[in-house]
């Protein structure tokens, strides 16, 4: 090939790069136009946590969000981290029925893993990356009260009792990117562990968000859980509610539908699971017309 061909041919790929470039932009327009303004709620978790590559897709994706006039409000969990730093403590982690059992020394462990170490380093991450991160957890502003979840040997694992959402408000209409680790207290000032999904969830409802967005390490809903070509793409309550009543859906994938259906029923316009996996999986579901997850909307009819 000679020089001429080569620039030739380098030419031909720069400008069908950019001329994609140019058509994601374009099919991004209407939703950017659509969401402006709006909330959107995003449970971080699972391996988009984990991989740093990963990681730094995702705050990019958040402060992309921002960057469009979305307001983005981020809720996380810690899990693997959590039990990293038990075993650096000789502390055994201890699962029952899917929860994590919380003994004093177990809480103390997960408060500090996640509202002292987790929080503030994706705090530091979205600030390095040109957004205003600000961490909080369920304790700061009341914004979550904790009661304990109604079951044996268990310890300190609570469930969401109430919501108040005024200082996550005073973030957002300041342009601030809330960070929400899902530790919260009882009404004696106890700590409790609680599920991220849950607390993004009932967050989500509490602001009346466009959007709740969880990320997960599944493709979304699938008809055969082998079968990746089953990604369920839109569906409604009664459809989600079907599917986990005929065992479609099962284990880990019902808390997380549940959760979706709890807070369309409260208000919020639609909810999506997507495959945090894939790089910028949040933008792809978004911005895109084809999506990649599986979104969740109150009744067939809503757009």
């Amino acid at each position: 090939m000679s020089y001429d061909q080569f620039m030739s041919s380098e030419n031909d790929y720069i400008q069908e790069a950019d001329a994609n470039r140019v058509r994601v932009l374009s099919e991004a327009l209407p939703y950017i136009q659509q969401f402006a303004g709006r909330t959107f709620v995003i449970k971080y978790g699972g391996a988009a946590m984990k991989d740093s590559s990963l990681k730094d897709k995702v705050i990019r994706d958040i402060i992309f969000l921002a960057c469009v006039g979305v307001h983005p409000v981020v809720v996380h969990g810690g899990g693997p981290e959590i039990n990293s730093w038990l075993g650096k403590l000789g502390i055994e982690p201890q699962f029952k029925d899917g929860l994590r059992v919380t003994d004093a020394a177990t809480m103390d462990v997960v408060e500090m893993v996640l509202v002292g170490r987790v929080n503030k380093e994706l705090v530091s991450l979205i600030n390095q990356a040109g957004g205003k991160g600000v961490g909080l957890c369920g304790k700061d502003g009341n914004l979550v009260k904790a009661r304990r979840v109604d079951q044996e040997d268990i310890g300190f694992v609570g469930e969401v009792s109430k919501v108040d959402v005024k200082i996550v408000d005073a973030l957002v209409n300041n342009n601030y990117i809330p960070v929400i680790s899902s530790v919260a207290a009882d009404e004696t000032g106890q700590a409790h562990n609680i599920n991220a999904d849950t607390v993004a969830g009932e967050i989500a409802a509490a602001l009346g968000a466009e959007k709740l967005i969880l990320l997960t390490d599944t493709a979304g809903i699938l008809e055969n859980y082998q079968d990746p070509n089953t990604l369920l793409t839109k569906l409604d309550i009664k459809q989600a509610r079907d599917l986990i009543a005929q065992g479609i859906v099962g284990g880990g994938m019902i808390p997380k539908v549940n959760c979706c259906v709890r807070s369309l029923a409260q208000g919020v316009r639609a909810a999506h699971i997507i495959d945090g996996r894939i790089p910028h999986s949040i933008l792809l579901e978004i911005f895109t017309d084809r999506g990649i997850g599986s979104m969740i909307v109150a009744s067939e009819y809503q757009s």
